[in-house]
């Protein structure tokens, strides 16, 4: 059996994650432990007594939830994967479980990541939309007829499920296109800024630095990223699709169809949440999710 292991994004923290982990494992702890130290303040204070609102904060919600993800996946017993794959935020956690990454090296990534992002979007306001019922290609075309500003087609999650993203006005433009068009729903999401769009290009040249003087391993296994859904073993392309990912959409769909047309089996999906799972489920109800 092939197994893949896949890796969740923002959103999917909640206040108590990864407690159980850390009063049950040695490992997890000293994990943690060492997160707080890296970033020089309590993570595991707001993973562990914060609020909903409090794990909202940027810098903590990204780290957050890379550090439950990758405690996950290390104290599972489950094989070594196959491929692995991780949603925006989680192609971080996924570059550490094939090997690409060092734990520390990634943590602190992901924490620039946050803070650039939210200075993006101090600078560039948006949002976000979900739209559901209509074909990718019908919501990409929609979004890119719209004359009111920048909008694009941002997370391709699974078939009849698209998030579109950019300035605020085009945004809502597109969403009265598209239920015009027959989507059964097209939404604005309650999020801080135009994630996977153009407005995200002064977070990725700010965290260009970062990812350039990181160190970028050979991974053992292929991990198949957001911005080309195919397999990638080098570590050049994994660098230079990263350092794309902030401003280019996330194919979820075109991702996992890929891992099963490449022998993918089983899908293990780890840290909080299974949002993914459902997503995998409606993308291949045939291939096992655990």
């Amino acid at each position: 059996m092939t197994k893949a292991f896949v890796f969740p994004g923002q959103g999917s923290q909640f206040p108590g994650m990864c407690k159980d982990l850390y009063d049950a494992h040695v490992e997890a702890r000293e994990m943690c432990q060492a997160a707080n130290r890296l970033l020089g303040f309590s993570l595991t204070d707001v993973m562990f007594e914060g609020t909903a609102e409090d794990l909202k904060q940027t810098k903590v919600t990204q780290p957050v939830v890379f550090l439950h993800s990758v405690v996950a996946q290390r104290l599972m017993t489950i094989e070594t994967p196959h491929m692995v794959a991780g949603h925006s935020l989680g192609e971080f956690s996924a570059l550490v479980a094939c090997g690409a990454l060092r734990f520390e090296d990634a943590l602190l990534l992901v924490s620039a990541r946050a803070q650039a992002m939210q200075a993006a979007c101090e600078a560039n306001p948006g949002t976000m939309a979900a739209v559901l019922g209509l074909p990718d290609e019908q919501v990409d075309a929609i979004c890119q007829e719209q004359k009111d500003g920048v909008v694009v087609a941002a997370n391709f999650n699974c078939p009849g499920q698209v998030v579109i993203s950019g300035e605020i006005d085009a945004v809502e433009a597109a969403c009265v296109a598209l239920k015009e068009a027959g989507a059964r729903r097209a939404l604005r999401l309650p999020v801080g800024g135009a994630f996977h769009s153009p407005l995200m290009a002064p977070a990725a040249e700010e965290l260009k630095a970062a990812i350039l003087k990181t160190e970028f391993r050979k991974p053992f296994c292929p991990i198949y990223q957001n911005v080309s859904a195919k397999a990638e073993t080098e570590p050049k392309i994994i660098r230079e699709n990263l350092l794309k990912q902030l401003t280019a959409p996330v194919r979820w769909t075109q991702s996992v169809q890929n891992m099963i047309a490449d022998g993918a089996t089983e899908f293990y999906e780890f840290g909080p949440g299974d949002v993914l799972k459902g997503l995998i489920r409606k993308i291949n109800p045939n291939v096992q999710v655990g």
